[in-house]
């Protein structure tokens, strides 16, 4: 593992101006501390309260992305950092895009032959009841481009479409509706070339939604999963696959769910997934005997422009 000095001066950014943005100040507040402790020259640096050419002229040899959602997660930020030549943490500009877009990203891995739940996409005046019929009830309603479960409701019955599409159509203007899999719920973290244990999530609320997440103490994380260790192996290559095949670099979280007959469905990619004490990385590496310091240095050794 490489000494902190190494990495010379480094920003994390953090908060930003997303719907996640508190969810992000969590995760670099934690990133910053440790890769102090770790000897990093690391500082804050919220690209909300001050302009990104700060980041030259304070000559930062890199950057670790603590941001999540618009702005930090979906490529805009990468661009930004590509222009002015300093090497960042995650994906790069088109890969950070795609994985932020739901939508494209369904249809990416649909044309590779790779699973995901049949999804429709809504609009205000659209045929409700034709999306229902094509993908049965119960299903989700997300928009498609947030993160953290923001906007998202699960649906039961046709009346409860219109106020599901109103609030996901308040974060975007692309929403989905997705074929809601009944099953269990997996998430698999990647460090560099090297897939992580998976972790089995549980909940009693309807879905792992925002509080389940961040907040509330209820939610179960069972690890190791109590897959088979051919099964693991299976939806390690399948994950591996699916975060490849977007183009993705450095680290990330696949997010799938498996139905009552074990067959899995990719729901989507997390390029700068949380790193708060509730997130699941950290978690995963954990297991793997890779402290929380340490995967933030591993992370931050990806750095890189493009």
């Amino acid at each position: 593992m490489n000494a902190g000095k190494d990495f010379g001066k480094v920003a994390v950014l953090l908060g930003g101006k997303s719907a996640e943005r508190e969810v992000s100040l969590k995760s670099g507040t934690m990133v910053l501390k440790a890769l102090r402790a770790r000897g990093v020259d690391a500082h804050a640096f919220d690209p909300a309260e001050r302009g990104l050419d700060a980041l030259v002229k304070e000559k930062f040899a890199r950057v670790f992305i603590a941001l999540h959602g618009r702005f930090g997660e979906d490529g805009t930020v990468q661009g930004v950092l590509e222009w002015l030549g300093i090497p960042y943490t995650g994906s790069g500009v088109l890969a950070s895009a795609l994985a932020m877009d739901k939508l494209r990203t369904k249809r990416i891995w649909q044309s590779e032959g790779l699973p995901t739940p049949a999804y429709a996409v809504l609009d205000k005046n659209g045929d409700y009841a034709a999306v229902v019929k094509k993908l049965g009830l119960p299903l989700m309603v997300k928009p498609a481009s947030e993160g953290s479960s923001i906007g998202m409701s699960k649906v039961r019955s046709r009346a409860a479409l219109d106020e599901a599409y109103a609030l996901a159509a308040n974060y975007d203007r692309v929403v989905i509706a997705e074929k809601f899999i009944e099953g269990t719920e997996l998430t698999v973290g990647i460090l560099g070339e090297e897939v992580l244990p998976i972790i089995k999530l549980e909940t009693p609320r309807e879905f792992y939604d925002y509080d389940a997440k961040y907040i509330t103490d209820d939610t179960r994380y069972i690890l190791p999963s109590g897959l088979s260790a051919r099964k693991e192996r299976e939806l390690h290559k399948l994950c591996m696959d699916a975060f490849r095949t977007l183009g993705c670099y450095g680290w990330g979280r696949v997010d799938l769910m498996l139905d009552r007959q074990a067959s899995p469905y990719l729901l989507e990619v997390n390029t700068a997934p949380g790193m708060t004490d509730h997130s699941l990385v950290p978690m995963a590496a954990r297991a793997l005997g890779i402290s929380y310091e340490d995967l933030c240095l591993r992370i931050l050794e990806f750095a890189r422009v493009g």
